[in-house]
């Protein structure tokens, strides 16, 4: 697996973007993640976005974090907002998540933020699951979707 560092706004990007906003379609009925996203959230030192790609250089994966800090959405000083995880379904099952999410730490907090967030939903309980797995607790909500019954909010010190 190569991971790359990638505009959010590159053409892979965008077609496994259009494809997670299609699942979570499917999943809540609401036309997708609703949250607003700049390609400029995802540039150094303000955050990245990677896609992993297989042998045959096809994106699998992706995920990126953006960099947050006090405002009136919940979040604290020293966040890195964690976004646009995905797998595309014929690669899940095999750590690529698990593997995507250590690298995007790993770039969080070397970029100096003090802790991971992340906003998903009860109808992902797989998500619900990595997350829990690699150490993250529940956490106050934040983010666009605070006041959604169906929204659960972790975090991880980083």
């Amino acid at each position: 697996m190569n991971f790359r560092r990638v505009p959010f706004d590159h053409p892979d990007a965008v077609k496994l973007n259009d494809e997670v906003q299609a699942e979570y379609h499917e999943r809540y009925g609401d036309g997708g993640d609703a949250t607003e996203l700049d390609p400029s959230d995802f540039q150094a030192p303000n955050g990245t976005y990677l896609i992993a790609y297989d042998e045959a250089d096809r994106p699998v994966a992706t995920g990126g974090w953006r960099r947050q800090d006090a405002n009136d959405e919940g979040n604290e000083d020293g966040d890195a907002e964690l976004k646009r995880m995905y797998v595309v379904a014929d690669m899940r099952g095999r750590g690529l998540a698990r593997r995507m999410l250590a690298a995007l730490e790993e770039d969080a907090r070397a970029a100096g933020r003090a802790r991971m967030v992340l906003e998903t939903g009860t109808k992902q309980p797989e998500a619900i699951a990595l997350y829990e797995s690699c150490g993250y607790e529940p956490c106050v909500k934040f983010g666009y979707y605070r006041f959604h019954e169906d929204s659960r909010c972790f975090a991880k010190g980083l």
